[in-house]
């Protein structure tokens, strides 16, 4: 990798160098390594860091960004050796109040909700997103590796209403759910099948399966009599697939039929329906029924 991205250096020096996903870049490293390493050497305590930083022809302030997001311990380092030395190049430490003042309100909201990035907690309350970025990142540590934790917590678990990796809300964008309230109403409602609502509402019947499969999995499990439990498997192999309107189309002949006093083939008769076809939907789904008509059957036979 650091090859491919033109830095040249010996496999010892390789493998000290840790890049991570949310690190330095490598040319970024290489660029700034041996000026990192003289504001972490004693040799240059006495240079601040703008000094240090024009010795290597790099600008002061972006040498300072680099310590204060990837090296924050080498200036806690130089700051103690600078005190005990009794060095004092006149500079203020810490955040400026007008500073702390301006971002205070996106700070807070952003530790309020996890939910917010902070390019909307920027645009919330009006104040620059790279500056509020590096506020974060200079003097909310702590701030910036919680939500970096929950996201990381998150990534390849996809929950409904829940943060993903991205620091996102894992939910359809409300465009689409406009576009699919009907058709979601309809299916929860009634006993059309999701081929029919699509044709019926005008929306696609592979994107309506899909998003019915992605955001409303309760309603499908509740088609097929299954229990839903988030994030629980489901063998659909064992499960038995019949269309609802199939269900409501033999569900007033079933009720004939329990009655008693009638065959299969009146009642079918009675009810315009195929006889084979309602024997067979029987034996499937009214599997005592049909033992039971069985029975009645041969006893007449007798």
């Amino acid at each position: 990798m650091l090859k491919r991205n033109g830095i040249k250096c010996s496999q010892e020096e390789a493998d000290s160098i840790k890049i991570s996903q949310r690190g330095q870049r490598p040319e970024t490293h290489a660029k700034y390594k041996e000026a990192i390493a003289a504001c972490d050497s004693m040799e240059y305590i006495e240079c601040n860091v703008s000094q240090i930083a024009r010795e290597f022809g790099l600008d002061g302030t972006n040498l300072a960004r680099q310590l204060r997001t990837h090296y924050p311990d080498v200036l806690e380092f130089r700051e103690r050796e600078r005190q005990r030395l009794g060095l004092n190049d006149n500079l203020p430490r810490g955040t400026r109040p007008r500073c702390k003042e301006k971002y205070a309100e996106a700070v807070e909201l952003l530790r309020a909700d996890r939910y917010i990035t902070v390019q909307d907690a920027a645009v919330r309350c009006d104040v620059s997103y790279t500056g509020l970025k590096q506020h974060l990142v200079f003097y909310h540590k702590e701030l910036v590796e919680n939500r970096i934790k929950i996201r990381k917590e998150a990534v390849s678990r996809k929950r409904k209403g829940e943060i993903t990796g991205r620091g996102t809300v894992h939910a359809p964008s409300p465009a689409t759910v406009e576009k699919y309230a009907e058709a979601v109403r309809l299916y929860s409602t009634t006993p059309m099948s999701a081929s029919q609502i699509a044709k019926l509402t005008g929306v696609s019947r592979k994107r309506f399966h899909e998003y019915l499969h992605t955001w409303h999995k309760d309603l499908v499990y509740k088609r097929k009599g299954i229990s839903y439990e988030e994030d629980k498997p489901v063998d659909w192999s064992s499960v038995r697939r019949y269309n609802p309107a199939t269900a409501a189309k033999y569900a007033d002949a079933i009720a004939r039929l329990k009655e008693g006093g009638l065959t299969t083939a009146k009642v079918a008769a009675e009810f315009g329906l195929h006889p084979e076809c309602f024997r067979q939907y029987l034996k499937e789904h009214e599997p005592e029924l049909h033992a039971s008509l069985g029975r009645k059957k041969r006893r007449t036979a007798k």
